[in-house]
């Protein structure tokens, strides 16, 4: 009950975030029915699933301060058991979704449990490893489709015990209220004692040793917990798009992709995931169509690194940060903005 009170409240927040959170809301819940264009839509609930990644992210990378570059694992992982399990047994959305969060945090434990022996660059470079090395086993496993990939049994429309729908609105609410449900478990985790633990981590791990944290095993603990958001994602892919293939859903771009977004964003901030894919998303799928259509292909990653650029420059705590100074500067709070 305390942690569902700590969920729902957000009285520590300034009045402009507050405002800012609403406005979030209204304007996602509003979208479908005021634009109708099918390639707006579809890069919204892009944007949305994207939300959802980060803010799984932002708990190990952002407040943990772990540079954790394997996150489509999981989503790929969990996508794959929803599809296995429709095609194999018919096993419905909600029960295969289930599944899939199981598989990716059952994997998380593993891998945290040996990798965070490891740390700093080291560990970075281990999460890439075991990322590669999963793509490859997916490739190759013919059981799964290899590098095929497997298409999800079409199902009579509209159907929700298998989240299939023809129009893109249902897929829309579905995307936002996985990323409500999110910004709830953020809003409680970073008031939580493993949040504060975290973050003291993220400070100086000998002073947080030294106060009696269990550094070791808080690190897998929300490692476990960003494969339940990753799981999510996963999920929500494979009936969005009806296909899967270790390419979509397991490359390291994908896992590349959400960090940075979380870090131009603002990581180890409540709005940072969101602000990220504010601005990669939108500029990713238009860019890329364009850009693509006109001939510059690879136009769209030197923006990329222009903004990334721009913005360390600027202020290291990315997007946010730049709010929160502005914020600041022209004394409209009192220094109850904050970067948690």
């Amino acid at each position: 009950m305390k942690a569902l009170k700590k969920a729902l409240s957000f009285r520590d927040f300034h009045i402009s975030e507050r405002i800012g959170l609403f406005l979030f809301i209204v304007i996602c819940l509003a979208f479908p029915w005021i634009v109708k264009e099918s390639f707006a839509r579809s890069v919204m609930i892009d944007f949305l699933i994207f939300c959802l990644y980060g803010i799984g992210w932002n708990m190990i990378g952002g407040y943990g301060g772990q540079v954790a570059l394997g996150q489509s694992k999981n989503v790929g992982m969990s996508a794959y058991t929803v599809a296995m399990l429709m095609i194999l047994w018919d096993v419905p959305w909600c029960l295969g979704a289930a599944a899939g969060i199981i598989v990716a945090t059952t994997e998380s434990f593993v891998l945290g449990y040996v990798l965070f022996r490891l740390k700093g660059h080291y560990f970075a470079i281990a999460t890439i490893a075991v990322q590669l090395i999963w793509q490859q086993i997916f490739i190759n496993w013919d059981w799964v489709g290899g590098n095929r990939g497997l298409e999800l049994p079409i199902k009579e429309t509209p159907n929700f015990i298998y989240m299939q729908f023809e129009s893109e609105v249902y897929y829309h609410y579905l995307a936002l209220s996985l990323v409500i449900l999110a910004i709830l478990s953020m809003n409680w985790f970073r008031k939580s004692k493993l949040g504060y633990q975290l973050r003291a981590i993220k400070a100086n791990e000998d002073a947080a040793e030294s106060l009696g944290i269990n550094i070791y095993w808080a690190k897998v603990t929300t490692y476990c917990i960003t494969g339940i958001f990753a799981g999510l994602g996963g999920a929500f892919f494979a009936v969005y798009y009806m296909y899967i293939d270790p390419y979509s859903v397991m490359h390291l771009e994908l896992s590349i992709l959400i960090a940075l977004m979380t870090m131009i964003g603002g990581a180890g901030s409540m709005w940072g995931p969101i602000l990220g894919a504010m601005i990669l998303i939108p500029l990713d799928r238009y860019l890329g169509s364009w850009l693509g259509a006109s001939g510059f292909v690879g136009l769209d990653f030197m923006l990329y690194a222009i903004i990334v650029m721009v913005i360390a420059a600027c202020e290291p705590r990315g997007i946010w940060g730049i709010i929160e100074r502005a914020l600041i500067k022209r004394g409209n709070t009192n220094g109850s903005i904050r970067s948690i």
